[in-house]
């Protein structure tokens, strides 16, 4: 069953991303955490009825697109993330009769859908897994089992570390050592093995049958391991992900199974595109990932860890810029995810969440909003222990143990929990006090946080100078070859906008301004206002801000688009 988007949807997306070849360019994408965000069945849990009835606000918002984390079978070791049955949806969470109503009412409201797929590990409920651990010799080279070091066997094959803490390897009954870079529950599988590389392939085929529009691929620079499965020599492993080369993450021999993805995903029609989760020790390791006949996406964690510091940001987004451009690709900007604690808190305050998601939405490229950042919601810091379910928190090592605090279920409406979320509780408990920071709550306060999303996405939309620049030779969606000698983004020196249509002007300190064509943007890291020349005629601002039309004086911590 498939489900084509429809026509007056499509008549009315960005002329910015028809006129660069590829919609996934300057799109905005919604991650829902499926389990948090609308529960239709008062089990206290998210589910797919729930976001299929949830989706008219998203459509409202105006997004382009929507990314549903896991929703397979799955024991639930890591909030599905551990997958038992790629092509069965869990009891939890519906049936694939609600995955395709899904699909097709998103279709019908012009959304695409993006849904989670899991190829680094499976479960340990997995059936090849449970046949590995009954001795099939097959089932065990789908994974990756050695022999313990030591007397006896009695140590791991190597010093790997799991990213949720201790070792990245569990002995099994008959002495044998498993990998699972992340919890025990989910072993990780051996891409060497063809019929790790056909299983998943026809998984893709089956979410694509049904409709869906592309694949967020979760670790997807995890799924070779460096040959011999080497020591690296030190602890306190998981700090270095994304900082420096590691031999179980951003290996090379990655690169072929994703452009086999690009290949499978190109053979069908509308666009379908596959989204890199990928950490890489530098912003040209991790563009590798989008070059022309590789992925279409890779979530930029450089700008969603930088720091509230101008010079930094600047760094980061030029880095960015400069890395994806030599390979014809647009850079995709987050803020927040599942994974990291919320941006508000994070940055220490709403003003700065609000003045960074302008800046963010901004710049040329696509862009992820997590659940609950259009509201404004904070990272929930005072769970009990009792509550928790993050596996990283339940190890005591390894990540912060905080990932349940951004998890915590969406406030829609009413004035007390479960706050509109469902028929009864929800199952991490939400703040009393949240009864402000509802949808409805919300909804046509012209000083809100959603309101302030929804007229950015609507001037994102309209305005011609944003979004993504025009792909020309080396537009990655077209399957050309990557541009050779693109240039960076030009410095405010030169006064020229370079390949990506961007071009930073003079500012003071802690101050960031750039034009686009027709546009220009302030954005103010200093606690105090600042006063500069205006750049244009203010049309949106994340506060108050005031002109005479010859100068303005920017509000702290703020940021506010001009038209020029």
């Amino acid at each position: 069953m498939t489900h084509e988007l429809t026509a007056s949807r499509l008549a009315s997306a960005s002329s910015n991303a028809t006129a660069s070849g590829g919609w996934w360019r300057d799109a905005v994408i919604y991650q829902v955490y499926v389990r948090s965000f609308a529960d239709s069945d008062g089990d206290g849990i998210g589910d797919l009825r729930g976001v299929r009835e949830r989706l008219p606000h998203l459509a409202r918002l105006g997004v382009d697109a929507v990314w549903l984390t896991p929703f397979y079978v799955s024991p639930q070791a890591d909030g599905g993330y551990d997958v038992a049955d790629y092509r069965a949806v869990d009891p939890l969470f519906g049936d694939l009769a609600d995955a395709d109503d899904l699909v097709r009412a998103a279709h019908d409201l012009g959304l695409r859908v993006i849904v989670d797929v899991v190829p680094n590990h499976t479960s340990d409920q997995h059936p090849w897994f449970r046949a590995a651990l009954a001795g099939d010799p097959a089932a065990r080279e789908r994974y990756h089992f050695r022999p313990g070091r030591g007397a006896g066997g009695g140590q791991p094959p190597n010093d790997w570390e799991s990213v949720f803490g201790g070792p990245a390897w569990t002995r099994t009954p008959d002495g044998a050592w498993y990998l699972h870079l992340f919890a025990p529950e989910q072993p990780d599988l051996n891409w060497e093995d063809p019929e790790v590389a056909a299983e998943f392939a026809s998984v893709l085929r089956f979410w694509l049958d049904l409709g869906i529009d592309g694949f967020r691929i979760d670790v997807a620079h995890g799924m070779v391991k460096a040959p011999g499965l080497p020591d690296l020599g030190h602890g306190a492993q998981a700090t270095l992900i994304g900082s420096q080369p590691l031999p179980f993450f951003d290996q090379d021999g990655v690169h072929a199974i994703h452009r086999s993805w690009r290949r499978l995903l190109d053979s069908y029609a509308g666009e379908r595109i596959g989204v890199a989760e990928a950490w890489a020790p530098s912003s040209e390791r991790l563009a590798l990932y989008v070059r022309p006949d590789e992925l279409h996406q890779a979530f930029n964690f450089r700008f969603l860890k930088c720091p509230w510091d101008a010079d930094a940001m600047r760094t980061v987004i030029d880095g960015s810029l400069a890395a994806t451009t030599s390979v014809g690709a647009p850079t995709t900007w987050v803020l927040s995810n599942h994974d990291v604690v919320r941006h508000r808190t994070r940055y220490g305050s709403l003003d700065r969440a609000r003045a960074a998601a302008l800046l963010m939405l901004a710049l040329p490229g696509s862009a992820y909003v997590y659940q609950g950042e259009e509201l404004g919601l904070p990272e929930v810091t005072d769970l009990p222990d009792g509550v928790r379910q993050d596996p990283a928190f339940l190890r005591t090592a390894g990540q912060d143990g905080l990932r349940d605090g951004c998890r915590v279920p969406l406030p829609w409406s009413g004035t007390e929990p479960p706050y509109g979320f469902g028929p009864a509780g929800s199952w991490l408990p939400q703040p009393a006090g949240w009864e402000g920071l509802s949808v409805a709550a919300q909804t046509g306060d012209p000083h809100s946080t959603l309101e302030l999303y929804r007229a950015a996405l609507e001037l994102r939309r309209a305005l011609p100078g944003l979004g993504a620049p025009e792909a020309g030779g080396a537009d990655a969606g077209a399957g050309t070859e990557a541009g050779s000698g693109a240039e960076a983004p030009d410095d405010a020196a030169t006064g020229h906008p370079g390949p990506t249509g961007m071009c930073w002007q003079p500012a003071p300190e802690g101050v960031l301004l750039f034009t686009r064509p027709g546009f220009a943007c302030t954005f103010n890291t200093r606690p105090a206002p600042v006063e500069l020349p205006a750049p244009g005629r203010p049309v949106l601002s994340s506060a108050p801000v005031e002109t005479d039309g010859r100068t303005v004086l920017l509000p702290a911590d703020s940021c506010t688009w001009w038209a020029i």
